[in-house]
């Protein structure tokens, strides 16, 4: 049955290379599958600190290589933030110089394809049917949107000879066909290294799963978000678009448990799926030699700071991913808390897989984060979404501008990570605000972003919320 989770298999990523009898040759060029999820918080996996959910397969490659709790997608022009998020993620680009439907540039998916990989996409596909042949060469089972109105129901098409074939009724799961499309290129891949990329639609509302997956939460056992709050203290530039409406104001607690549950259900569901994969994986001739990635294009508020969706800045309900790399050549059972953004993702991984770099991509070779302890990566992000929201991130401190509605926050990440703390307000604080915004708008200028921030002395800070007190 295909909701079964799968039992704790153990896949030797680490078994070394070569060709045993063979050790003048030089090592094969090691395979990548790329598992991508979809609204996926980063604090959603339970080998990284969350004790009410359920994560057997995400912790089992937690075990097997590094976790980044750091990395972050740059934001987005548009509220459908997966958008501009896959496209950084696929051309190593920045925010501000992204073609969104990846028709411009060269991606790093046609950039393995050109290195002398097999490329294979299955699952969501959110930026133009036309794109997807110039990215990949095989294709199976593909979403092509957004948004499946019912997960259990949804079209999906094939790529064949560089043209899609016409929409087909999926008669399981988006989720259960993208990991059914992924062994099925496991067991009929012959010969030379792949790029497998399996972009799920889950957990990406609504939270549909089959009804006899058996994994719930009690909506009335669920812990309301840390830094939930019924109403967001101001106008954030976005407070009625979509995702926002898809619960009252103020926020009912009762209401944002239950969705919650929901969501969590969704992902363990995700998690058996990965689970498959991996177990497809291990029983497979490339089981010693297969990097295997797993993140998300964004997270998502659900309750956070009064918000539902990912229209916002703020760490976990938006900006920060989970990220997971294992395989040959990478320690296991590791954490690093080194910065980087979603596009520094693929440079990494062509640098691991000796592929060149596509010529406009702008992302980081992270490996040696990956294989050396201590290492920092970046020094500091900028973030933007649409004209209302601006952000910069260093390694201790989070400024966030919101130009039109004039106002600044300021929160100490090492102190409080979740963001429940705006020290903007408090006058000790006011060289640290007015530095920080000066550095935003060197580094969104430097970025090549557009907007005008206003400065510092002009800013209206929001008095302290105590998120305490209104917790039922």
């Amino acid at each position: 049955m295909k909701w079964m989770i799968p039992g704790w298999l153990a896949v030797l990523f680490f078994a070394g290379n070569r060709v045993a009898g063979a050790a003048e040759l030089p090592p094969a060029r090691p395979n990548v599958i790329f598992l991508f999820a979809d609204d996926q918080r980063a604090d959603t996996i339970a080998a990284l600190g969350n004790p009410v959910i359920q994560t057997p397969n995400l912790d089992r490659l937690c075990h097997q290589g590094v976790a980044l709790t750091r990395a972050y997608m740059q934001g987005g022009f548009n509220g459908a933030t997966c958008v501009p998020s896959r496209a950084m993620l696929l051309s190593g680009q920045s925010l501000f110089h992204i073609d969104e439907k990846l028709q411009r540039d060269e991606t790093w998916p046609a950039a393995f394809r050109h290195a002398g990989y097999s490329t294979f996409a299955t699952g969501k596909w959110h930026n133009g049917a036309a794109s997807l042949p110039l990215c990949f060469q095989f294709a199976r089972g593909v979403f092509v949107g957004g948004m499946a109105t019912n997960p259990l129901s949804a079209f999906v098409q094939d790529l064949k000879k560089g043209k899609l074939s016409k929409p087909r009724l999926a008669h399981e799961h988006l989720c259960a066909v993208a990991a059914d499309e992924a062994i099925r290129f496991l067991r009929e891949h012959k010969k030379g290294p792949f790029f497998c990329y399996v972009a799920f639609d889950a957990p990406h509302d609504p939270h549909i799963v089959p009804a006899d997956f058996p994994v719930t939460y009690d909506p009335a056992k669920m812990p309301l978000p840390p830094n939930f709050l019924p109403q967001h203290p101001f106008d954030n530039g976005e407070m009625s678009i979509r995702d926002e409406l898809l619960l009252a104001h103020p926020r009912p607690p009762d209401a944002v448990r239950q969705m919650n549950a929901d969501y969590y259900r969704y992902i363990t569901y995700l998690d058996a799926q990965i689970g498959r994969i991996l177990d497809a994986l291990a029983a497979s001739p490339f089981a010693t030699n297969t990097i295997v990635v797993f993140s998300a294009d964004s997270g998502v508020a659900r309750g956070s700071h009064g918000l539902i969706g990912k229209q916002n800045l703020y760490e976990y309900d938006s900006v920060r991913v989970p990220l997971i790399i294992a395989g040959p050549g990478v320690p296991a059972g590791k954490t690093s808390e080194a910065m980087c953004y979603l596009y520094d993702v693929l440079p990494t991984l062509g640098a691991m897989c000796g592929v060149p770099s596509p010529p406009k991509s702008e992302g980081l070779d992270l490996s040696r984060v990956l294989r050396e302890a201590g290492q920092k990566g970046r020094s500091s992000l900028v973030f933007a979404y649409q004209n209302v929201q601006r952000a910069l991130a260093t390694r201790d401190w989070k400024l966030i501008r919101y130009p039109k509605a004039n106002q600044t926050q300021l929160f100490n990440l090492q102190d409080d990570p979740y963001e429940i703390h705006d020290l903007a307000g408090h006058s000790e604080y006011s060289a640290r605000v007015a530095e920080l915004t000066e550095r935003l708008k060197v580094e969104l200028a430097a970025a090549g972003d557009r907007e005008p921030q206003p400065d510092a002395a002009d800013s209206v800070t929001t008095p302290p919320v105590s998120h305490a007190a209104i917790h039922p």
